[in-house]
């Protein structure tokens, strides 16, 4: 009976002034629905303990009552919750701003989302969301209740908050893949760096979006998880320009080849020029294996030609074969002369026999290379190419084969040829051989060229030694001639040179005058005259002879 407590308390609070008393009194006065009273109560003189009623009544669903108490004492976050009780959710945003808590704009932005208040709710949101720990739990709640758009909406606007951080720029990633797909990779390629890429990959990978699953790998640098993708996922993601950048810098070697057999099922259009990019790094051998188990080996002929020039066996064995299988003996003769390790007589013999004259000629061109020269030349010879024939034996600087080569043709009646075996072999052939072979065969005349070159090339050896030897000659009769000059030019300044004079008289024993000269004194005990040591006859000494 609150009406009889109201009277009650009335007359009690005119007696004492309690905190209980004047507690109660509002309690009564909200039980019996007078909020003009509380109202009024309050704005007077009591000491009432205002924060406990507000709870109590809020407690007990007396939401009026404990909005006009929260509001007198201005706690905004009890306010903000009673206001959303009373469905007023403008009032309760009001409440929340002047609140200012992470946990009273959460529940305001619940109940606006419960109520579809979705424009109220998204203010409480952007005052969410810039904090990580509660932007997951906001996010999670619009979910679980479908609001999808409103929640991507959320985001977006939090794009442009001044505290923004990477975990709205991830979220929104993450909305994007599982809602909104057509926008995914704007967003990636806008943000990249303000992404959790781990995260996105994530949730790109769970969605199957392997085109953005393969650019947040190349993004985040994984270059093997990029590539692997790519080749699993081909009809979304392959991109031959991206794939060949991310091929060329996986770190699993086995990559590459499975790469190959990737482009060899899918893009086989495509092949040579993805392995173009992998020259340097792949094992031409293998490629060369896998494209021939898969009976494509003419299909990678440009990568090949390519890579030619490293010499590996297995590369030029598979492009003679292709030259071979296309009848293309200039290029088979190109790849023999500028790339020489394969097998060549497994080639020669695989072709001597072939139906096509050229292929033929070459062949027996390799046997003349390997030094066979006996096969060359029967090869030559079995299809009348006499010129090979004739070269042939002109290399070896093999005689004997050089004058049965001659028998050869005289055996045949190939008188030409006879001549001019002569001429490519002279080198080689002896000239009694020839000459002999000529006579008996009655062959001079088209020995006669050969015979008068074989004469004027000795007739000219002769002639130069002659040379030599009248230059020999003269040069030593020149020289003796130089000798006797330099003797007798020597003999004449010896008689030119005047007499030595003798020395002055030298006291007490000085020469004595006689006609005709002077006498020369007593040698001295020093051997000489007047102790100078003896003299010549003349006055120089005597000339050395030559």
């Amino acid at each position: 009976v609150y009406h009889d407590l109201v009277r009650y308390l009335l007359m009690v609070r005119q007696q004492t002034k309690e905190p209980r008393v004047d507690s109660e009194l509002i309690y009564a006065y909200a039980k019996v629905d007078r909020l003009g009273d509380i109202e009024e109560f309050i704005l007077m003189p009591n000491v009432a303990n205002l924060q406990n009623v507000g709870d109590r009544l809020f407690d007990e669903a007396l939401y009026e009552a404990a909005k006009i108490i929260y509001a007198f004492i201005s706690n905004w976050a009890k306010l903000a919750v009673t206001l959303v009780r009373l469905k007023q959710f403008q009032g309760a945003v009001d409440a929340a701003r002047k609140a200012n808590s992470a946990k009273t704009w959460k529940e305001v932005c619940f109940a606006c989302v419960d109520a579809e208040e979705f424009r109220l709710a998204q203010i409480c949101g952007l005052n969410v969301i810039i904090q990580v720990d509660d932007m997951e739990e906001v996010s999670q709640y619009y979910q679980n209740r479908g609001c999808f758009n409103e929640i991507i909406s959320l985001m977006e606007s939090g794009l442009g908050l001044e505290r923004a951080h990477m975990g709205i720029f991830t979220e929104l990633g993450v909305l994007y893949a599982r809602y909104r797909y057509e926008k995914l990779m704007e967003h990636i390629k806008l943000f990249s760096t303000r992404l959790n890429i781990p995260k996105l990959i994530r949730a790109c990978d769970e969605q199957q979006h392997w085109k953005e699953l393969t650019y947040l790998y190349i993004q985040y640098d994984e270059f093997d998880n990029a590539a692997a993708t790519v080749m699993n996922h081909s009809p979304e993601a392959w991109d031959h320009m991206q794939f060949k950048d991310v091929v060329a810098k996986v770190a699993n070697v086995e990559l590459y080849y499975k790469a190959v057999h990737f482009y060899l099922q899918e893009h086989p259009d495509l092949i040579n020029d993805m392995l173009n990019v992998l020259a340097l790094r792949l094992d031409h051998t293998r490629v060369v294996d896998i494209m021939r188990k898969a009976g494509s080996l003419p299909l990678v002929k440009p990568y090949m030609i390519a890579v030619q020039s490293n010499n590996v066996s297995s590369v030029n064995e598979a492009l003679n074969e292709i030259y071979v299988e296309e009848e293309d003996y200039d290029r088979l003769r190109e790849s023999i002369d500028l790339h020489d390790n394969f097998d060549q007589i497994g080639l020669a013999q695989k072709i001597e026999k072939h139906e096509l004259l050229e292929m033929r000629r070459v062949a027996a061109y390799i046997y003349k290379k390997a030094g066979r020269w006996k096969q060359a030349i029967a090869l030559s010879k079995k299809d009348k190419h006499y010129k090979d024939a004739m070269e042939t034996c002109s290399q070896s600087g093999d005689r004997e084969l050089a004058e049965e080569l001659l028998v050869y043709f005289i055996e045949e009646g190939k008188k030409e040829c006879f001549a001019a075996c002569l001429f490519v072999c002279y080198d080689v052939i002896r000239p009694d051989v020839a000459l002999e072979l000529a006579w008996m065969n009655n062959m001079i005349d088209f020995a006669f060229p050969y015979l008068l070159q074989f004469i004027r090339e000795y007739t000219g050896k002769v002639d130069e030694l002659i040379k030599d030897k009248i230059e020999t000659q003269n040069e030593v009769k020149a020289k003796e001639q130089e000798e006797k000059e330099v003797k007798a030019q020597q003999n004449m300044y010896a008689q030119l040179l005047p007499l030595a004079l003798p020395a002055p008289p030298m006291p007490g024993g000085g020469p004595q005058p006689v006609m005709g000269g002077f006498v020369p004194p007593p040698p001295s005990p020093m051997g000489g005259i007047g102790g100078m040591p003896p003299m010549p006859p003349f006055g120089m000494p005597p000339m050395g002879t030559y």
